[in-house]
């Protein structure tokens, strides 16, 4: 339990005269009671048995109803207890009782898909921040959109609750504007686009590393990561994992940002942890990579700041069932001094296609920007082919919040070319047949490429015909 440095323990005659001054009040020993993360207009994830669970006095009968079914159970001697109804009909609004010695009623539950986001400030940041939300708040009038948001805290040992900040809201624009912006765009994509109901589960800490956020009982941690391990993970996500969900969404990395390979290995741990934790298998796991940030540089090598942690990002699509949207197109070289990017409406958005593509029926959706495939060497040219295509390969414009488009008076930008002396000089790159033909009078053998992989990349202009951009990356590991 933390404490003020200032205050002073209550003397126990004080405490006495307090409980029985408010006695009528306080809950007694035998009451049922719930987790804080179950309240009123919760949303309960869809095609999955509704697992309620609780405390009680030892050996006390608890039953559990909904939906017209009644389920019964007794506290153990711990004073624990846990049950499972039938799923209940997707879309469907229900009221949930609890009965013990007292009774318990929820009201306004929905039944839909529970999104978990997570990560640093930039998940974190509230909509009323963000650029263009004024007349998206004013819209968000989105009763099947759900919001539940949990409080910064870290503990030594796996907690039982969860430190609910703000319990369940319905989405109106009365709330909306502290909804995780991220978390929020991506909701009302997937919901408008699908008509299935979204509940998001708004647990994020500015400023935070990823290693707290790892499950201790992942049995890759103590080899792959450094101190400070599982304190967040243990108060603010272990509180979570007997309730069923869709996926979850990540956006962290800014406080690893020093770092290349190894913050693969932690994504890794991050997400079989939760996968293991969470007993559903592979579950849908869909992250951002970082935007642009600080200045630009000159320098065609690139590798400098940020560069090589997204190239970590980019290597993380190789753990099953994920996704990354990319976004080093959303910060215009004026904001690029800001670490908290504006524009989290691209970012929503772009997270939103891998779920439509990959969760929700909808193959036809193109879930990313090119991401680089092989690299060919012919004569002096490199040539590069790439997956997620899409409608083809394009030079894009991107201005704001507007969709990219196709921008026929602009050359590809920020290509690098390498020999075998591992010299990096710019280069031209040209579109050629959904390939990239990369070539340099500099470099008459070349063996290397690399493309936006700097800091801040501005300029870089690669894209598929879905106005999707093309995440940085480089073919040689020197």
């Amino acid at each position: 339990m933390q404490t003020n440095k200032h205050s002073r323990p209550r003397h126990p005659l004080r405490l006495l005269l307090l409980a029985t001054a408010i006695g009528t009040t306080l809950p007694v020993a035998a009451d049922v009671r719930l987790p804080k993360i179950f309240t009123d207009n919760m949303m309960l994830q869809r095609g999955q048995p509704v697992r309620v669970w609780g405390w009680a006095e030892a050996g006390e009968a608890v039953s559990v109803a909904m939906a017209g079914k009644t389920v019964s159970t007794k506290a153990d001697d711990k004073g624990q207890w846990s049950l499972e109804l039938p799923a209940p009909k997707a879309g469907e609004t229900l009221d949930l009782a609890v009965k013990g010695k007292n009774r318990l009623t929820l009201k306004n539950i929905l039944v839909g898909d529970l999104w978990v986001c997570s990560g640093q400030s930039n998940m974190e940041m509230a909509l009323n921040q963000c650029l263009g939300a004024a007349d998206d708040i004013k819209a968000a009038d989105l009763p099947k959109i759900r919001r539940l948001k949990i409080n910064r805290v870290q503990v030594a040992r796996p907690e039982a609750d969860a430190p609910v900040a703000t319990p369940w809201q319905v989405c109106s624009p009365a709330t909306a504007g502290e909804f995780t912006a991220v978390g929020f765009y991506f909701a009302r994509e997937v919901h408008q686009k699908t008509k299935v109901p979204i509940g998001i589960i708004d647990t994020n800490w500015g400023g935070t590393r990823i290693e707290p956020w790892v499950a201790p009982e992942n049995p890759d941690v103590e080899a792959q990561l450094n101190g400070g391990l599982s304190g967040i993970y243990n108060a603010m996500i272990h509180p979570l994992l007997q309730l069923p969900i869709k996926g979850a969404l990540w956006y962290q990395g800014e406080s690893n940002g020093e770092e290349g390979d190894s913050y693969f290995e932690k994504m890794r741990a991050l997400i079989g942890g939760w996968r293991k934790q969470w007993k559903q298998g592979d579950f849908p796991f869909y992250f951002v990579q970082l935007a642009s940030f600080q200045g630009v540089s000159e320098e065609p090598a690139g590798g400098n700041g940020w560069a090589k942690l997204r190239e970590a990002q980019s290597k993380s699509l190789t753990i099953p069932n994920t996704g990354m949207a990319v976004i080093i197109d959303t910060v215009p070289l004026a904001e690029a001094g800001d670490i908290h990017p504006k524009n989290k409406y691209d970012v929503g958005l772009r997270l939103a296609r891998w779920a439509l593509g990959r969760d929700y029926g909808q193959p036809q959706v193109v879930v990313s920007g090119p991401l680089f495939k092989v690299l060919k060497i012919e004569g002096n040219k490199a040539r590069l082919a790439f997956d997620h295509v899409g409608g083809g390969l394009m030079v894009g414009k991107k201005e704001g919040r507007t969709p990219a488009v196709e921008n026929k008076q602009e050359k590809l930008k920020r290509f690098a070319i390498a020999g075998t002396d591992k010299k990096w000089f710019w280069a031209d790159a040209v579109i050629v047949n959904n390939t990239i033909t990369v070539t340099s009078p500099d470099v008459k053998e070349p063996v290397a490429v690399r493309y936006a992989y700097q800091m801040n990349p501005d300029g870089a202009n690669l894209y598929n015909r879905e106005g999707l951009p093309a995440s940085p990356f480089r073919t040689d590991a020197w």
